[in-house]
């Protein structure tokens, strides 16, 4: 058993914090939270005075094997693995016990990290995004007339290129064979694309219902890449239950949303890091423009869609090596909607996007993830940015990081 006391509690659920709580955990549970519980004899003793403790923060937009988002064919196997698995380190030392990877890495990442190979997060991955040629993610030459995949299975592949309801069906159960916990496919244009206009609508409702079918079948959902609504109306006709990014909205396709139980993940971390990590990303110079204007829509959109009643996740969407600014999001959510909404959408929201009730809040029964940081992170959300102020992680119970 271990006993964690004398931090202020935030617990994810949105109540005020406690001051001085005391949180036991026992074989990866936590077993008491409160300011009574008692360490019996034997039992490991964590001081957390000054501190704030947390759930483990939840990522439910990540890639941590899209390392370069250029060409990246001539990087040697051996090199991206080493960057994923540095990629797995930070997202841990961020404070971010889980991630749900929405393209790219597959079941062998995941599990290497589940085996306590490599030091990381409890991954969720997707596998392959799924594309429509000429579309998001479709990286290949429009020169060369045959099937063209950057990555290695097993390890990432950016994406899958399908077209017709039999083809986009037999993507799916390729990702769901990988290990893809959920699907995810690219439903609008995108800004690191080099074939489309974020304005574009992608795959037709006839295809989506496909992928939507196999999901289903798998007691699992369809997450989406899209812009725009008119894609989003589309992905609600098909059963897609997720989108990612959500830019474009207007307040009749976000009440849709609503209706139907949709939920939005909004990803502000990108469209600042887009352009200042550039170089380090890979990023080539003609994919900068097209980011004009995205960070001010995206939170407008997504205000509207909270105002409209849609579970409004959290995701960061970083790229590249060295994925260290995972936090951002929650410091620029929490600029938008105020630090505790920040907070509630990163634990105990993402927690229902990733349909895993045993995470997201400090909780009697639930999984054991918890982070303790230094300051107060409702009059200081800036901490989120930095992962020197992540003083201690601890994930299923055990004390993965510790700067005290």
């Amino acid at each position: 058993m271990t006993l964690l006391r004398g931090g202020t509690l935030i617990d994810g659920t949105g109540t005020d914090p406690v001051a001085n709580a005391t949180v036991s955990i026992s074989n990866g549970i936590f077993d008491d939270v409160g300011g009574d519980a008692k360490a019996p004899a034997g039992a490991e003793t964590i001081d957390l005075d000054g501190l704030t403790l947390l759930p483990g923060l939840i990522d439910a937009h990540s890639h941590l094997g899209i390392v370069d988002v250029g060409e990246g064919d001539r990087t040697a196997p051996a090199v991206i693995a080493a960057q994923i698995f540095a990629n797995c380190g930070l997202a841990l030392d961020g404070g971010f016990t889980t991630v749900r990877d929405v393209g790219g890495i597959d079941g062998g990442v995941a599990s290497t990290v589940a085996l306590g190979l490599v030091r990381g997060p409890e991954i969720l991955p997707s596998g392959p995004l799924l594309s429509q040629k000429g579309g998001h993610a479709d990286h290949s030459s429009p020169w060369v007339d045959h099937p063209h995949a950057h990555g290695v299975p097993g390890l990432v592949q950016g994406g899958i290129t399908c077209d017709g309801p039999d083809e986009v069906r037999r993507a799916a159960r390729i990702v769901l064979l990988r290990g893809a916990t959920q699907v995810k496919v690219c439903i609008s244009g995108g800004v690191a694309s080099y074939t489309d206009k974020i304005t574009d609508t992608q795959f037709s409702v006839e295809e989506l219902r496909a992928a939507v079918e196999e999901a289903k079948a798998r007691d699992t959902y369809v997450t989406a890449h899209a812009h725009h609504a008119r894609a989003i109306l589309n992905g609600l006709e098909a059963g897609v239950e997720c989108f990612e990014h959500g830019t474009y909205l207007d307040e009749s396709t976000a009440a849709k949303m609503a209706a139907a139980g949709a939920i939005l993940v909004p990803t502000l971390a990108v469209t600042r890091l887009f352009i200042t990590e550039a170089e380090a990303w890979g990023i080539p110079d003609d994919f900068l423009p097209r980011m004009a204007g995205i960070e001010e829509a995206m939170a407008a959109s997504m205000k509207l869609a909270r105002d409209a009643g849609v579970t409004i996740g959290s995701g960061s969407d970083i790229l590249g090596p060295g994925q260290n600014r995972r936090g951002l999001e929650l410091t620029m959510k929490a600029e938008l909607l105020g630090p505790m909404e920040a907070i509630v959408s990163a634990t105990a929201t993402n927690s229902k996007v990733l349909r895993r009730p045993d995470l997201g809040t400090v909780e009697a029964g639930k999984k054991a993830d918890l982070i303790a940081v230094s300051g107060d992170p409702l009059t200081d959300p800036d901490l989120f940015d930095d992962p020197a102020r992540v003083v201690l992680v601890i994930k299923n119970g055990q004390v993965v990081k510790d700067l005290r």
